[in-house]
């Protein structure tokens, strides 16, 4: 039996359908957090609600004696159902051993001690997002884990970072190679074997002598390198901006092209995430007008409950939150003779809009530029909710830290941007690039070293 929290149906509303064969029960504790939730503000309120309407579905009009022997739960109306859904009532301390009740989660560790002395035959796992929910259930006696399913990985240092080095010649690795010229293009055919197995769709081979190439076909025996000039990725100017190393020009190799709708940027505070993809953005909206408007959005703890109680517009909500995207403004025209003024004028001629992520679902965005700061702060859900926004001719930049996570219920494993970049590694219109170095400044570089 598998017994899930409240914040389990949270980050994942449709966990009851993932656990195969097995037992799925729902304290109804966690009906009732469920139910106190479901009309709030928060971004967690609409997951709420579809966490309730997926168990109602699976309940259908069973009746109450069905409900606590173990609804069939069937995943498809075609298909075989497939393990049970019970709800379980309140604890009624038979066995005179409990912990206090003036929390919820201490009333679930004993409706699972109850459930447990009842089916001693049976294997009862908690299963919590809440580290120290399941400290305190292993302390009671109660077996307890993570929500794993939607954790590609075992360690974030197994993710794909975008590129792959090599020391000295990477030509002195490669036995045989096809090299063709196609409309001005300089592209190498090579056999998929030995340290190029490793590499995905649209990441990049870059060597000590100066050569760098895209991966921009590849299939189980061949992969086609796109030979790229270091000298132009380097000279490149975005917005006035220039890459600072090889790295951020490989960014914005994937920021500029047109074929790339989607573009995860991670890296360490002050690694250029945000100036980077703020200068494409701009250039993309103001100089060649690929898009027609930019929408900035940013999760960070707080947001969703404070942004309630802050005086004015949407925008001037969301003003104090996006503060990162005007400081970026502001570097990009630090050289200008008036930067305010500078500044005033792009937010005036650039069609940049500031969006709660509570406003974005149910849109959908057409030739717009979506940019997602934070974005290692948000379950695999919400990625998916806010990816799925994105229209004809719109292009979605990812910025994120993974070793800056604010919400308690997150790790770097759990994250929504772990999970997309392992997910969308072989997508043929996506790209991912770990930005090393932190440009910022050398204290910014030190801190993020030795604190």
């Amino acid at each position: 039996m598998y017994v899930l929290d409240t914040n389990v149906l949270i980050h994942d509303p449709n966990a009851v359908l993932n656990f195969e064969e097995h037992n799925v029960v729902i304290p109804m504790t966690v009906l009732e957090e469920l139910d106190s939730l479901k009309s709030g503000k928060q971004a967690v309120a609409a997951d709420c609600r579809q966490a309730i309407r997926t168990i109602d579905r699976l309940l259908g009009d069973a009746s109450p004696r069905e409900i606590e022997r173990g609804v069939p739960i069937k995943r498809t109306e075609t298909g075989p159902a497939q393990g049970t859904l019970t709800i379980l009532m309140s604890s009624t301390h038979q066995n005179g051993h409990h912990l206090p009740e003036h929390i919820n989660d201490n009333k679930i560790i004993n409706t699972l001690a109850d459930l447990q002395e009842k089916h001693k035959s049976q294997n009862i796992i908690l299963v919590s997002k809440d580290i120290n929910m399941r400290l305190k259930a292993r302390g009671f006696g109660v077996e307890a884990q993570d929500y794993h399913n939607d954790q590609l990985v075992d360690d974030i240092d197994l993710l794909p970072i975008g590129y792959q080095e090599f020391s000295n010649s990477f030509w002195d690795t490669i036995d045989k190679v096809e090299t063709v010229q196609r409309a001005g293009l300089t592209e190498h055919i090579l056999r998929r074997e030995g340290a190029l197995l490793k590499l995905n769709i649209n990441e990049f081979v870059i060597d000590e002598l100066g050569f760098v190439g895209r991966v921009t076909d590849i299939d189980d025996d061949r992969i086609v390198l796109l030979d790229l000039s270091r000298y132009e990725l380097m000279e490149q100017q975005v917005w006035g901006l220039t890459p600072r190393d090889i790295y951020q020009a490989l960014a914005l190799n994937l920021l500029l092209d047109p074929d790339i709708h989607l573009v995860n940027l991670t890296g360490a505070a002050g690694s250029g995430k945000t100036i980077l993809a703020l200068a494409a953005a701009i250039e993309m909206t103001v100089a060649s007008k690929r898009y027609k408007r930019i929408i900035a959005t940013r999760s960070t703890q707080g947001l969703d409950e404070d942004i309630g109680f802050l005086p004015g517009t949407e925008a001037e909500k969301m003003e104090p939150w996006l503060g990162a995207i005007v400081d970026n403004l502001e570097a990009l025209h630090e050289d200008d003779e008036n930067m305010t003024s500078s500044v005033d004028y792009i937010l005036s001629k650039v069609p940049l809009h500031f969006k709660s992520l509570n406003y974005i679902r149910g849109r959908s965005f057409q030739h717009s530029l979506i940019l997602i700061d934070e974005s290692q702060n948000l379950t695999p859900h919400q990625i998916k909710t806010i990816v799925t926004r994105a229209g004809n001719g719109s292009k979605v930049i990812c910025l994120g830290n993974l070793a800056q996570i604010d919400t308690p219920y997150l790790s770097g494993i759990s994250s929504g941007l772990t999970y997309m970049t392992e997910r969308f590694k072989r997508f043929r219109h996506g790209g991912h690039i770990h930005l090393k170095g932190v440009p910022r400044s050398v204290l910014a570089e030190y801190a993020e070293a030795h604190l």
